[in-house]
């Protein structure tokens, strides 16, 4: 159960990162088009700021794109030790279960070959 309610907060990030992206995305080509309707300079210092303000544009996304993706693998890692870890605990778990099914057949064999010597 806390598994999931991990993984519903972990969609709620993602859902959270992707609307971020788009909105810096949808906030950069309105900021883009308001400049070129209210510029009063000259068309070629114009596109020389529209070229910066899309290239430091491109440089955000792109550093919150690697940073997302960095926390999905971070997760990834870290659901990955959890899963690796229980499987481990079951592991252990099963084999103190046969150890304990064995010495109570050893037991129950060594009764009835005691049975057995009693009755002949």
């Amino acid at each position: 159960m806390n598994t999931k309610t991990h993984e519903l907060e972990n969609i709620g990030e993602s859902s959270h990162s992707n609307s971020l992206l788009a909105g810096l995305l949808i906030g950069g080509l309105v900021g883009a088009g308001t400049v070129l309707l209210l510029a009063p300079q000259a068309g070629e210092k114009t596109r020389a700021e529209l070229q910066q303000g899309v290239v430091h544009l491109r440089d955000r996304t792109s550093d919150t794109v690697k940073d997302t993706v960095t926390q999905v693998k971070s997760r990834a890692n870290q659901i990955k030790a959890d899963v690796q870890g229980k499987a481990d605990e079951l592991q252990h778990q099963g084999r103190g279960m046969i150890a304990k099914q064995l010495d109570r057949v050893a037991q129950v064999a060594e009764a009835g070959k005691k049975a057995m010597e009693e009755d002949t």
